[in-house]
C-alpha cells in the first residue's frame, strides 16, 4: 500500500497489550463523558483477551554484553547507566529517567548518604504502579556516587540534561549486542528473576521491586529454587 505521494507505507505492529490498554483508556473516557452528561449512553468497549505475561529475562552473559555494547558507544553511555539502574533495582523505565540526586518535583531521587532510593517525589500522585522506597545495592551506589561527583543532577543524563525516552537507544544497543525480544521493561523482569533465583522470598521481592506479591508469584515464582518444593516432596514420598 502507498501513501498520497506514492511512497510505500510502513506499518508498525502493535502488541495486544498496547491495544488493550488504549481501548481501556477509551472506555474510561466514554464512562467519564457519560457521567458528566456529555453522552446519553455509555457503550461498552470490547477488549481483547489479556495476553500471557512475558518471561523474557537476560542471562548474566546477555546483560554484560548489552551493558558493554551501550557503554563503549560515546552516544549511548547514558543507556549504560539506565541499564545498570534497571538491573540492580528493577525500577520501571518512566521512574528511572525522572530520578535525580536530590529531592525534586518531577520524580524520585537517590539519597546517597542514607543509601535509599525514592522512586517518586512527594508531590506525585500515588497510582497502581507502586513506587516504594528501597535500599540501594552497594554495587550501584558506587556508580551513583561517581556520577554525582562528576556534576550530574540526574541519574541518567544526556548532554547535561534529563533524557526523554531511552527506547530507541536501548533498542539500538540490544540490536548491536545481538539480543532479540528485549525492551527496557526486560530489565525489571531480569532483576526480579535473578533475585528469586538467588533465593529471595516472594514477599521480600514484592516490597523491594514495588510489585504485588501475586504478580511476583504468578510471573516469576517458578524461578525460585524452592518452587513447589513441598508438593514435589509429597509426590516423591513413598507410601507406607
Amino acid at each position: 500500500m502507498r501513501g498520497s505521494k506514492g511512497e510505500p507505507i510502513e506499518w508498525e505492529l502493535i502488541s495486544v497489550g498496547t491495544v488493550r490498554r488504549e481501548l481501556g483508556t477509551l472506555q474510561a473516557a466514554i464512562n467519564y463523558s457519560h457521567k458528566e452528561g456529555l453522552l446519553t449512553s455509555a457503550p461498552v468497549v470490547t477488549l481483547p483477551s489479556k495476553p500471557q505475561p512475558k518471561d523474557r529475562w537476560l542471562t548474566r552473559d546477555e546483560a554484560a554484553k548489552l551493558l558493554w555494547t551501550a557503554y563503549r558507544s560515546h552516544k549511548s553511555k547514558h543507556i549504560a547507566r539506565f541499564i545498570l539502574i534497571g538491573l540492580y533495582t528493577g525500577t520501571r523505565k518512566d521512574a528511572i529517567i525522572r530520578m535525580g540526586f536530590c529531592k525534586n518535583t518531577i520524580g524520585g531521587w537517590f539519597d546517597l548518604e542514607a543509601g535509599i532510593m525514592f522512586r517518586m517525589s512527594e508531590s506525585e500522585r500515588i497510582t497502581k504502579k507502586r513506587r516504594t522506597p528501597a535500599p540501594i545495592p552497594r554495587q550501584l551506589l558506587g556508580h551513583l556516587k561517581r556520577w554525582h561527583a562528576q556534576g550530574c543532577h540526574w541519574a541518567v543524563e544526556y548532554n547535561g540534561g534529563m533524557i526523554k525516552d531511552p527506547k530507541r537507544g536501548f533498542a539500538k544497543a540490544a540490536k548491536e549486542a545481538g539480543l532479540t525480544d528485549v525492551s527496557p521493561h526486560t530489565l525489571k523482569h531480569t532483576a526480579i528473576t535473578w533475585a528469586l533465583q538467588n533465593g529471595v522470598k516472594t514477599w521480600e521481592a514484592s516490597g523491594y521491586f514495588a510489585t504485588s506479591q501475586e504478580t511476583i508469584e504468578k510471573v516469576y515464582g517458578h524461578h525460585a529454587p524452592d518452587f513447589m518444593e513441598s508438593a514435589k516432596k509429597t509426590i516423591e514420598r513413598r507410601r507406607k
